[in-house]
């Protein structure tokens, strides 16, 4: 498999469990499960969530930049990772907090993200 596509690929279970670590808590709230739980608690957890984001986050990054034979450069990674970072999140709302609409103005902003990874990867002189 390709280092760039193994590294997409680690990148997008990253950002699951990145919105995991940042939101999940908000689900838990929702559900009532964690409405009684004290602050550091839920910290705590969300760094454990936190810390499994960062031992996928690491080598997707090392297998897929350029410094370490990767495909990618640093400008182009980071652009990758936002635009899987917003997809991933936008999934996750759908599914797990569906009250939360997704509007026109979105789908516009999402666009402009689509087309920030197209110039990333525009080969200029």
């Amino acid at each position: 498999m390709p280092k760039g596509l193994i590294s997409i690929l680690l990148l997008v279970v990253s950002n699951v469990f990145m919105t995991l670590a940042w939101y999940g808590n908000l689900k838990l709230e929702q559900m009532n499960i964690s409405k009684d739980w004290p602050l550091i608690a839920i910290i705590l957890l969300s760094w454990g969530v936190a810390l499994l984001e960062y031992l996928v986050m690491i080598p997707a990054n090392r297998i897929g930049s350029q410094i370490t034979g990767g495909p990618f450069t640093l400008m182009q990674l980071k652009i990758i990772q936002e635009c899987l970072s917003l997809t991933v999140f936008t999934v996750m709302v759908a599914t797990l907090f569906k009250g939360e609409p997704i509007r026109w103005n979105h789908f516009v902003s999402f666009g402009l993200i689509v087309l920030a990874v197209f110039f990333a990867f525009l080969k200029t002189k």
